[in-house]
């Protein structure tokens, strides 16, 4: 008789950016024949066998397909995965485990066709692709600071979105195989922006880009389509001298002439490094609280504005 395997987990966190259901992540196991029962914050999740089936999204979420594709490695028969997200990670998830042996194929499409093995390799060396929000950061505090930057080692294709943006903004920017130099004018124009799954403009980058708009000549709307609730942050942007009126899902931004000190808080990770390019735009010295939300998405943050020329510093217990 084959062993039935359990597992038990509570419900995930994360940052408080809206409502962010795990439901498309449970349909897609139960449909795969895992058991799944729910009580008082805590999932448990039986099966004795998986098995391949096809797998259609209502919403092409990251995280769901993930897991779908993580799930149905060892199912027995195929996986079919529809509507699936098209990030970059994605493709470089299946990369990843095509090298330990799985036999994934579609991904960076809408259909990921996912072929049950027995076994992975356990030994594989794989180098994981650049982190593109980062990247994009980077390239809006250069933006930001009217400044001039060369990011190496950066995959140009993944942030084409963020790259039109800035440079419908007035910036100048060289892309390269590997490498993306931009240049900064020395005012900003405003610009509209819409957040859409892949390949479309991230909402991860939305909150940065709004820093910018914040002194950018011009009215600028942005509307977030993903996450109902990602607009914390701009209170404490408006402590900072930014003229924002939210009206549901769209923000109205008005560019002013320059940002103030202020003491702020970050609200989560994203929100969090709008602050600092805020920070850096800003006269005098600002003050971010609640930092670790920031620094858990981007590692040795100061060290790498700093090598920028920053005034930037963590004093512990911030």
């Amino acid at each position: 008789m084959q062993e039935i395997k359990k597992l038990g987990f509570s419900y995930p966190g994360g940052c408080d950016i809206g409502a962010r259901p795990i439901d498309l992540h449970l349909e897609g196991f139960r449909k795969i024949g895992i058991e799944i029962v729910e009580n008082a914050g805590y999932i448990k999740c039986k099966c004795d066998k998986i098995i391949g089936k096809e797998i259609s999204l209502d919403f092409p979420s990251v995280g769901a397909t993930e897991n779908i594709m993580l799930a149905s490695v060892y199912a027995d028969g195929i996986t079919i995965i529809k509507n699936a997200a098209r990030e970059p990670e994605i493709v470089d998830l299946q990369n990843f485990l095509n090298k330990m042996g799985a036999k994934i194929t579609g991904a960076g499409g809408n259909e990921i066709i996912v072929v049950g093995v027995k076994n992975l390799k356990k030994d594989v060396s794989y180098t994981i692709m650049p982190d593109r929000i980062e990247a994009g950061t980077y390239l809006c505090a250069a933006a930001a600071t009217y400044g001039k930057v060369k990011l190496n080692k950066v995959n140009p294709k993944h942030i084409s979105s963020i790259i039109y943006k800035l440079e419908e903004m007035g910036c100048n920017i060289d892309v390269q195989k590997n490498s993306i130099y931009i240049e900064a004018p020395k005012k900003l124009k405003a610009q509209d922006i819409k957040t859409t799954p892949y390949p479309g403009f991230p909402t991860d980058m939305q909150s940065i880009l709004v820093s910018l708009l914040t002194t950018a000549k011009g009215t600028s709307m942005v509307v977030e389509n993903i996450f109902e609730n990602r607009y914390k942050y701009t209170s404490e942007l408006i402590k900072m001298g930014a003229k924002i009126k939210i009206e549901g899902k769209t923000a109205v931004i008005k560019g002013v002439r320059k940002l103030s000190k202020a003491k702020v808080i970050s609200t989560d990770l994203r929100g969090g490094a709008a602050l600092v390019i805020a920070g850096l735009m800003a006269k005098g010295k600002t003050q971010i609280s609640n930092i670790d939300y920031i620094l858990r998405g981007y590692e040795n943050l100061d060290k790498k504005l700093q090598k920028l020329g920053a005034n930037i510093k963590i004093k512990e217990g911030d």
